[in-house]
């Protein structure tokens, strides 16, 4: 599974500013137990110093450790009974005090086995879908909210299909694309007229697999093409962002959705950096989901029959057609 580095470092701050926060929280409850019950904080002391003085005493006598270490055992047994009374008698829990890491299993260090444990991988995902909601709609876009409605059941003579059967389809497709994401995933074309709910599907789609902890990068076509201009020029990207990271995220992303293609000002650069993403994703299996106002023959006339031809080989395509719903919305119909 491939990170983000830029979204990764920002889970690994939030991550240990939460382990920070706790550590905070366990000195202030223990500066408490401490003035209100004296004795535990001397407990605590003993605790501390007692087996460094025993085993030290022992080796430099030059007799054996271990019946020094029977009596730090039993001693240490006595004091931590101790300690556990008095916290109880005073309506504590008996492991009030015990430092316990968030994290069972990686003792809260973010990694487990040399991979991303699951804590840290919850940050991870949180990170990044705060970095979606910037383009998309986080918060109302869900398959859940998905409206069929607008959708006409009307079959014309130029389709086979009625609107709302071909999106009862597409919705389908995408929702268990979602649900089943993976590296034996295939790649998605979504192409039709503008306002029939591409976007919406393809930001539904970045919510779940990014839920599911695959990293996402979704942006427009034509900013794509931009920071692979500038990093191929070497110009500072928006925002003095890093043209080159952001070409890197791109193309070793778990899943690219690349918005609205077609409505970038098309050039010879152009056409080779699209070239450069479709291929390079293709050869490392990184999966891709391309949305577009163009037809297939539209894209292989505008950046290449090479383009057309890995997209028809290697894509599912989902056509939209219908009337579009921003309009319908406007017009109150």
């Amino acid at each position: 599974m491939a990170y983000d580095g830029k979204i990764m470092r920002r889970a690994l701050a939030r991550y240990e500013e939460d382990k920070q926060r706790r550590q905070e929280s366990y000195q202030v409850r223990r500066r408490t137990v401490y003035s209100r019950i004296p004795r535990i904080e001397a407990i605590d002391k003993e605790l501390k110093t007692t087996m460094s003085r025993l085993i030290s005493s022992a080796l430099q006598r030059g007799t054996d450790p271990v019946p020094a270490i029977r009596v730090l055992r039993d001693r240490n047994l006595d004091l931590q009974r101790e300690r556990a009374e008095l916290l109880t008698r005073h309506d504590y829990p008996a492991d009030y005090l015990e430092e316990k890491p968030n994290c069972a299993l990686c003792g809260d260090t973010g990694y487990r086995q040399g991979s991303v444990c699951r804590c840290l991988q919850e940050y991870y995902t949180r990170e990044q879908i705060k970095e979606l909601s910037n383009l998309l709609d986080m918060g109302t876009q869900s398959f859940d909210t998905f409206d069929f409605k607008w959708y006409s059941d009307r079959v014309s003579p130029e389709q086979e299909i009625s609107p709302r059967a071909n999106m009862e389809r597409n919705f389908d497709l995408c929702q268990d694309y979602a649900n089943e994401f993976g590296p034996r995933s295939s790649n998605l074309l979504l192409c039709g007229d503008p306002g029939l709910g591409k976007t919406f599907l393809s930001a539904c789609i970045a919510r779940v697999v990014s839920e599911g902890g695959y990293s996402v990068v979704y942006d427009t076509a034509s900013h794509i093409f931009s920071q692979f201009e500038s990093a191929k020029f070497h110009r500072d990207g928006d925002y003095g962002s890093d043209p080159e990271a952001d070409v890197n995220r791109c193309l070793q992303c778990d899943l690219l959705i690349v918005d609205d293609l077609g409505t970038e000002m098309i050039t010879s650069f152009v056409q080779s950096a699209l070239y450069q993403i479709v291929n390079t994703r293709l050869l490392t299996g990184k999966k891709t989901i391309i949305s577009t106002n163009l037809n297939p023959d539209q894209i292989g006339s505008r950046y290449s029959g090479q383009i057309l031809s890995r997209i028809e080989g290697e894509y599912e395509i989902l056509p939209f057609f219908g009337t579009d719903i921003r309009r319908l919305k406007r017009e109150g119909i």
